[in-house]
């Protein structure tokens, strides 16, 4: 594990109860479109858990590995690719459902997740910040825009949210 390795741990229990948070609301779920909304959820934070722990395939697979003449790269980027058409697929399935949530956040939190990025940027191209602390810039940033998300979505209620969603086509009244 790289030394900025143990600064992403709180950034990854994070992830993790995203996570299970998520698949809590797939299993409760009444309709549809929050199934498959849940779901690409998920299947969101599993790729962001992916991309975060970088560094294990060096731990845990061999450099030479090959299964059907291809590399652990290669069906590493086959299996991610097929993850991530599962989210666009079923994102644009539930894009209602994903427009009322989109609609149902306030503003300050899209405006501190944008200030959080900018800052996670800087850190990691260090710009006006330097290189050493830059990498620990980015990572709590990061965990910063993991703990938002872990936040919204634990005080997220779909049950309610899927009940109001039928009495307003135009879904401007829903609030989570």
């Amino acid at each position: 594990m790289a030394a900025d390795g143990i600064i992403e741990i709180p950034g990854i229990i994070l992830l993790i109860a995203c996570i299970l948070r998520c698949v809590q609301y797939v299993v409760q779920s009444e309709s549809k479109q929050s199934l498959y909304f849940w779901l690409a959820s998920v299947l969101t934070f599993f790729a962001v858990i992916r991309r975060e722990l970088n560094y294990l395939p060096e731990l845990f697979i061999a450099s030479d590995f090959s299964l059907l003449n291809q590399s652990y790269d290669w069906w590493e980027d086959a299996v991610l690719l097929i993850v991530y058409l599962l989210i666009v697929g079923l994102l644009a399935y539930t894009w209602r459902y994903l427009w009322a949530v989109l609609k149902s956040v306030p503003v300050y939190l899209y405006l501190m997740i944008v200030g959080l990025a900018l800052l996670e940027y800087m850190g990691e191209n260090a710009i006006m910040i330097p290189q050493g602390l830059g990498e620990i810039v980015e990572e709590m940033a990061e965990t910063g825009v993991y703990a938002i998300a872990l936040t919204f979505i634990w005080r997220f209620k779909p049950l309610m949210f899927e009940r109001c969603l039928p009495l307003n086509k135009r879904y401007s009244s829903c609030q989570a």
